[in-house]
This record gives C-alpha cells, structure tokens and sequence, in this order.
C-alpha cells in the first residue's frame, strides 16, 4: 500500500506563533517528504511525527483519537502558551480524497 499525501494546515493560533500564521500550509508527500514554501518550527513537527506514518497509510484519525471526522486529524504544537508567551497552534492535518492535490 503506498502512502497518502497529507496536508496540513494552521487552523487556529493562541497567544504569538513567531513563525506560522492562520492558514499556513505544508504538505508531507509519498509518506516522509516534506514540502513548505516556507520555514516550519521544529516544536510543531514534534507534534505531527506522531502520527503522520499511521494517517497517510490509512488509519482512521476517529479512531487515533485525534477528531471527529473521518478525513481531517487535529494536533497542537508543544508551546503551552499561557506559560512561555509564546503561541500554541492547531494544525488539521488532511487526508485529502484521491485525486484531490494542491500544487507545491
């Protein structure tokens, strides 16, 4: 089985992320390539290695725990923002349906 491509973006920021903005997007592709038209923050991967090997070979986020919905994994950065100033980022992490790519 080959992996799915998964993209992700920043759905929601508390406090001051110095690096992401509402709405960033990446994409890791063939299940280990990463691709970003920008810098990604070290603390945000932390939170997506997890999971990203299980989610592009199939799992079903629901049943990782990690949502509600079939096609969209939710993870956040490791920055307790209350506590550093720094900011905590949601990513949905998106399986998209085949066929269904953004250029990058």
């Amino acid at each position: 089985m080959s992996a799915k491509d998964l993209l992700i973006e920043v759905v929601e920021i508390k406090g001051h992320c110095p690096v992401y903005s509402l709405g960033f997007k990446f994409w890791i592709k063939e299940g280990f390539k990463l691709y970003s038209q920008s810098p990604l923050c070290m603390h945000s991967l932390s939170a997506i290695i997890p999971y990203y090997v299980a989610l592009s070979r199939g799992v079903d986020p629901i049943s990782l725990g990690l949502s509600q919905k079939e096609d969209t994994a939710y993870v956040q950065c490791l920055d307790p923002c209350e506590y550093t100033g720094g900011g905590t980022v949601v990513f949905a992490i998106i399986l998209p349906k085949d066929g269904q790519h953004e250029n990058r």
